[in-house]
């Protein structure tokens, strides 16, 4: 893996916001709008989260198996790549690029356990085949550099270690949404810790300032976690459940 975020991959692939906002033309055919696709790929970051659950695979294989799914729909139709084989696709592929290694045996029988519907029950082949079309849309980049890495040092620093379980919860979520891909990870880092500030009232503006970070971006990613954590609040089952109904 490349030791330095500014020379890898990962840096050279980011994106901007309205180039990761963009409902592919195969899918707008079928009535899947912005706001379903977003709820779907929401809803398969959840589902790579339980699936992972059940295979026991460190938390770094979701976040870089969210971060390819991710990916896949900035390139590929939802409707040629069926999110509900992607996901369990790209967790496969994850936990080779983190060298933690998952028996695709294992991932289809958690897949048969947790699903009676047929929708996402897939075979060992269905999940190989799959595998390559990912590696292809991902242009065999597999490095992704995460905001928890640097997020201890981050807390020591500002005083705040205490707030680790906050900030690290807070970076979870922000695998809701499309930040990984629009924005460096340290700087997510310190979005997560800016927002534990303010709901901790802790004062740390001058040692932001030392930081000589760009401020205002900080704040913006803030603010779409906080906008994102409004919105959620809104969104009910029936709502995903129309929007993977599309997909069919």
């Amino acid at each position: 893996m490349a030791a330095n975020f500014w020379t890898s991959s990962h840096y050279k692939q980011l994106l901007d916001p309205e180039e990761v906002d963009v409902v592919h033309p195969l899918d707008r055919e079928k009535g899947i709008t912005l706001e379903d696709f977003k709820l779907i790929k929401m809803q398969m970051a959840s589902y790579i989260v339980r699936l992972a659950q059940n295979v026991k695979v460190r938390q770094r294989v979701v976040a870089t198996a969210i971060t390819y799914m991710r990916r896949v729909y900035t390139k590929k139709s939802m409707i040629e790549y069926d999110p509900r084989l992607v996901a369990p696709a790209c967790l496969y592929l994850a936990s080779k690029a983190e060298e933690s290694t998952l028996q695709a045996r294992l991932l289809v029988f958690c897949l048969k356990k947790m699903h009676s519907d047929e929708k996402y029950r897939y075979e060992i082949k269905d999940i190989l085949e799959m595998e390559m079309k990912i590696l292809e849309a991902l242009n065999y980049y597999l490095v992704v550099f995460h905001p928890y890495h640097s997020l201890p040092q981050l807390l020591q620093d500002a005083g705040m270690i205490d707030a680790m379980q906050m900030c690290w919860g807070l970076v979870n979520d922000t695998y809701k949404m499309d930040l990984i891909l629009v924005h460096p990870p340290h700087l997510i880092a310190l979005s997560c810790i800016h927002v534990a500030s303010v709901l901790r009232d802790k004062e740390n503006i001058s040692w932001f300032e030392e930081l000589r970070v760009e401020m205002n971006v900080v704040k913006n990613i803030a603010m779409e976690i906080l906008d994102f954590y409004d919105s959620h609040k809104m969104i009910t089952s029936e709502r995903i459940h129309a929007a993977l109904s599309k997909l069919t």
